[in-house]
């Protein structure tokens, strides 16, 4: 079982439908609600987050990013808002506007970070 929950703020000066989609960009599966302030999507799918990650050539960081954020079944990072907006993945450290809280939960959370983002440095042998 793969579990992706994503929270987003929405602060005053943004647009709620530009939020969600930034979220949709990264996550076009998500089942979508706002919540006050905040925006908050699920899905089981990182099919898009992994072409991306492929596509602009950050593999073995974004998989660095996920593994060293792993507790336990679970692990947890920030995208940049702004970025996934344009439909680009920034693993932020802050952002004044807030950050794409991403949730990830797996039964095989090893597996899932090698499908996401497997490594591109071959062992030495």
């Amino acid at each position: 079982m793969t579990r992706i929950r994503v929270t987003a703020p929405v602060r005053p000066t943004e647009d709620v439908a530009k939020v969600t989609r930034a979220v949709l960009n990264l996550f076009p599966d998500a089942r979508i609600e706002v919540r006050g302030d905040s925006i908050i999507g699920e899905t089981e799918s990182l099919d898009r987050l992994r072409e991306l990650i492929r596509n602009q050539k950050i593999r073995d960081a974004a998989r660095s990013l996920l593994r060293r954020a792993r507790v336990g079944a679970r692990t947890s990072v920030g995208l940049s808002k702004q970025a996934a907006f344009m439909g680009r993945v920034n693993f932020s450290a802050t952002s004044p506007l807030g950050d794409l809280a991403v949730e990830i939960e797996s039964d095989d959370l090893d597996a899932l970070i090698d499908h996401v983002a497997e490594s591109t440095v071959r062992p030495k042998g």
